[in-house]
């Protein structure tokens, strides 16, 4: 389970000089526009160079344009102070292993020129092997049918960026057990019983059930059914609450629909498996951020590597939790806060938390906002005139 440890960003957007660490669970948040999304896509434009064969070989380079990410050309991507024309990335994982890329600044092209080569090894990490998702904060809302894709799904073992192969993914796993039984969530369905009447029933740990069950935190009593329609190369799924006949999933609201994916993603990822989650609270009512931030907290305890970018206070506090119950280290925890000055500079700020879950400051503007409110709100109300 060789995690990444730090990445550096040099002459990379709001980024000068930029070095943050990681942890098995790294969230980052801060004020809109504050530099947040471009750590996300520094580690996906490596990613989708890499598959379109642009990191090694004769003519290596940075894809700034591709079905991962688009940036736009190199003038989107450089700096506005940069003092020099280069744009570099630096990662470094927990076995010391480094990968060190410096790509030449050409105003007008969306592919910059590799000026530094990396050793092979590196590209056998999670960022570059199928132990990887990433979920953009676009994903897909209800659709009446979604796609199949056999070798997106098949042979690279994604559900897509947006979520459009979700239910493909869960269609070919659904029997499959989780990697990680420690994810197991409490009221899952027990195994149908077996001949021989004297095994004690154990709770399932099927994809599906597992799927369903931490649906359950969103809208109580959920379950699917998937019907494969392959002659029109669709998938369709379907919700049903006890005996009542099926919903399509049109009429069961967004929350269910965004949070599948990344319940799929996660619950089926082995040990080593990184995965990128733009906004996971998209939808969600409170009671089920938190409970997100739990599992996401559970799955970095078992040695899948997450990365998040939320506005979600509910989202950290499911993962301070996790810490206050010993579901997690706390040393596994980083935190890093995004905030911009008068000037456009970003500064980043990177909280600790304790054993308890308590962090030890609290930057403003750092989920700070109820807080403030409750200050306003405690003191007497403004007379009329």
């Amino acid at each position: 389970m060789n995690m990444i440890k730090s990445l550096r960003l040099q002459n990379f957007k709001p980024f000068q000089n930029q070095l943050l660490e990681f942890k098995p669970i790294t969230l980052l948040s801060g004020l809109n526009s504050s530099g947040k999304s471009s750590v996300l896509q520094a580690l996906v434009l490596l990613r989708q160079s890499y598959q379109q064969g642009l990191l090694f070989g004769k003519n290596q380079g940075l894809a700034l344009k591709g079905d991962l990410v688009c940036i736009g050309t190199a003038k989107d991507a450089l700096f506005e102070g940069a003092k020099d024309d280069n744009i570099g990335f630096e990662l470094i994982w927990e076995d010391g292993m480094e990968g060190i890329w410096k790509f030449k600044y050409n105003r007008t092209v969306d592919v910059l020129q590799s000026i530094e080569s990396v050793s092979k090894e590196v590209f056998k990490s999670s960022l570059f092997d199928n132990n990887f998702h990433y979920l953009q904060a676009e994903r897909l809302g209800p659709r009446p049918f979604s796609e199949m894709s056999h070798y997106q799904v098949r042979q690279l073992q994604q559900i897509g960026t947006r979520g459009e192969y979700t239910v493909h993914f869960l269609a070919i796993n659904e029997l499959e057990s989780i990697p990680n039984k420690k994810l197991s969530h409490p009221k899952v369905k027990i195994k149908k019983s077996t001949p021989n009447e004297d095994e004690k029933p154990e709770p399932s740990n099927a994809l599906i059930d597992q799927v369903e069950a931490w649906l359950g935190e969103i809208s109580p009593g959920t379950r699917l059914k998937i019907d494969s329609l392959t002659n029109i190369d669709l998938m369709n799924i379907q919700y049903f609450y006890g005996d009542n006949n099926p919903y399509r999933s049109t009429n069961v609201g967004f929350g269910i629909t965004y949070t599948l994916p990344i319940l799929v993603a996660v619950l089926f990822s082995k040990p080593g498996t990184l995965i990128l989650i733009e906004n996971p609270e998209a939808h969600l009512h409170p009671k089920g951020q938190a409970k997100m931030g739990e599992l996401l907290a559970l799955a970095a305890s078992c040695g899948v590597q997450i990365v998040i970018e939320t506005h979600s206070d509910h989202i950290l506090n499911g993962i301070r939790l996790a810490v206050h119950d010993g579901k997690l280290k706390p040393q596994d925890v980083q935190l890093h806060f995004f905030q911009k000055d008068q000037q456009g500079q970003i500064e980043v700020i990177s909280p600790k938390m304790d054993r308890n879950g308590r962090i030890d400051k609290w930057p403003d503007d750092f989920f700070d906002t109820w807080d403030k409110i409750l200050e306003v709100l405690l003191e007497p109300a403004v007379e009329e005139e």
